[in-house]
């Protein structure tokens, strides 16, 4: 039976075939053959089609429909991506950068820090005579260039597919340079170049109390201890271990390069005997340069982790945790790295001498020792600083840099009902109006008032900073008075530059587009007197 061939199915062919009805092939006999979608073919279609529209959907067929879950919509993408990583540099934002006409390997100055005369404190002299020559305080100073640098790199995919979304090219080398303004920031207050910490003293130990859960009692312990510069602090954890050199893999396919990363060598052991109920403490020299010490305990020899703190005291009372790293991985002083510079916190421990540094003293059964209130709104400690760098260099600090740790702890001793009224209500209704009912909880310490100033005193913003160590207040007088005359000195520190911040495209090699973004820098501290630190402070309770 012939089958009755529709105008419809006649289109549908054409339209398969390339616009004819069929497809000529060539035979190798050099006869034709049709190919392509018959005509019969074409109607079968149709009809399947028509047939297949004029049913009713059955209800256990609706789960077959398209819905959201099939993914048939548009994808809403809000452009362009979003960056969540705060750059917070105060100190970076602050200095000075100046660039030197010609910087060579480092940056080297003078200073000149006493005029005496004889006698120091009185200049007269008899009729017709003359009085002696001042002598002259002076010392030479130099800072070596040091390059810092971040890279990224982009894939052609990456880039082309980004097209319409963001400039990916562009936002590689934006965030890079954040991420080297932020390292820079904890370069400049933390980094450590020139002062070795070495090999701390054994730590001294003591049993005492009842209670504790040490496992083993009576068993004997052994201490170790690893002093940590701030830079070595911030780097450390008891989850990943005291960070003693990084092995860097450099792009530039000549091998790693390795950086320290500011742990000392780890102590001699100390052993204690303790008897059930007892505690453990221990105890070390502050070390001249460091922020923190981890201590690993354990039997001889067993020595793990257990412990990071920023006081060089410390007490165990609890179960020693498992899987922490062995004393045996800390195998030299990696306290320094020669490849960078001093930061302004490194100054002021090298410069002891002039610089104020007050070391809280050493606490008792594993706590240490917190700062002082005075009674009046002050803190003895930081009040004991302000006027020793007016006494001994009439200098005042201007900025007063602090952790969440000392900020919370400055906030307990000032802000308390032995000090200073918490609370001010105005009950005083004659005008007309109720008392407020309303008063704001958060109060902090915001500024600290500086007596000991030539001009009659200055309000000292506290500033929290980021990377500021824990236990550690960091005083920082950024300008010398006017009363330093022809002192020739733009600000007490100045970042001297040889390259700022510069991009370099490196040659292609693959499909891969590497960028670097660096700087040349070396921050000139000239005068190490207007740098003031408290450490060893044990948090407020």
């Amino acid at each position: 039976m012939t089958k009755l061939i529709s105008g419809a199915a006649v289109a549908l062919a054409t339209l398969a075939n390339g616009g004819s009805e069929y497809v000529l092939n060539t035979m190798p006999d050099g006869g034709y053959v049709r190919s392509g979608l018959s005509l019969e073919k074409a109607q079968d279609i149709l009809d399947f089609t028509k047939e297949a529209m004029s049913k009713a959907i059955e209800p256990d067929q609706l789960a077959k429909s398209v819905t959201l879950s099939t993914g048939a919509t548009a994808y809403d993408l809000r452009a362009p991506s979003l960056l969540f990583n705060p750059v917070i540099t105060p100190i970076r934002n602050t200095l000075k950068r100046t660039k030197r006409p010609n910087p060579g390997d480092a940056a080297h100055w003078k200073t000149i820090t006493g005029l005496t005369n004889s006698p120091n404190f009185s200049a007269f002299v008899p009729e017709g005579r003359r009085a002696a020559s001042i002598t002259y305080t002076m010392a030479n100073a130099s800072q070596g260039y040091a390059t810092m640098g971040t890279e990224d790199d982009l894939t052609d995919e990456a880039k082309l597919a980004a097209e319409g979304f963001e400039d990916e090219e562009a936002l590689v080398q934006m965030r890079s340079l954040y991420k080297l303004m932020e390292i820079e920031e904890v370069s400049l207050l933390l980094a450590n170049a020139s002062l070795s910490l070495g090999t701390p003293t054994a730590p001294t130990l003591s049993a005492s109390g009842s209670g504790a859960t040490l496992p083993g009692a009576p068993t004997t312990y052994s201490v170790i201890v690893v002093a940590l510069t701030p830079l070595g602090l911030l780097h450390s954890s008891l989850a990943n271990g005291v960070a003693t050199s990084v092995s860097v893999a450099s792009n530039d396919g000549n091998g790693n390069f390795t950086i320290n990363c500011g742990s000392s060598n780890k102590s001699s052991a100390a052993t204690q005997a303790v008897t059930l109920g007892q505690g453990l403490y221990a105890t070390t020299p502050w070390v001249n340069g460091a922020a923190g010490y981890a201590w690993f305990v354990g039997t001889a020899g067993n020595e793990t982790l257990q412990a990071i703190t920023t006081c060089n005291v410390v007490g165990f009372t609890a179960p020693l945790a498992g899987g922490r790293q062995a004393a045996t991985a800390i195998t030299g002083d990696c306290s320094s790295e020669s490849k960078g510079y001093d930061g302004l916190l490194t100054h002021a421990f090298k410069n002891s001498s002039v610089s104020y540094i007050k070391t809280l003293a050493t606490g008792t059964a594993g706590v240490g020792t917190q700062l002082t209130p005075v009674g009046n709104g002050e803190v003895a400690e930081i009040r004991d600083m302000l006027r020793t760098m007016w006494d001994t260099w009439r200098v005042g600090v201007t900025k007063i840099y602090v952790s969440a740790q000392e900020l919370t702890s400055l906030t307990k001793l000032v802000l308390t009902a032995g000090n200073a009224p918490l609370l001010r209500v105005n009950t005083d209704t004659t005008a007309g109006e109720p008392a407020p009912v309303k008063v704001t909880a958060g109060s902090v310490v915001g500024w600290y008032f500086n007596p000991y100033t030539a001009d009659g005193g200055r309000f000292i913003p506290i500033v929290i900073h980021p990377n500021m160590p824990k236990g550690m207040i960091f005083g920082y007088a950024e300008v010398l008075p006017a009363t330093y005359m022809s002192n020739e000195c733009p600000s007490v520190t100045e970042l001297l530059v040889r390259q700022d911040y510069y991009v370099e495209k490196w040659p292609r090699t693959s499909r891969r587009q590497f960028y670097g973004t660096y700087c040349q820098t070396a921050p000139a501290v000239y005068a190490p007197f207007c740098l003031g630190v408290i450490q060893n402070i044990a948090p407020t309770t």
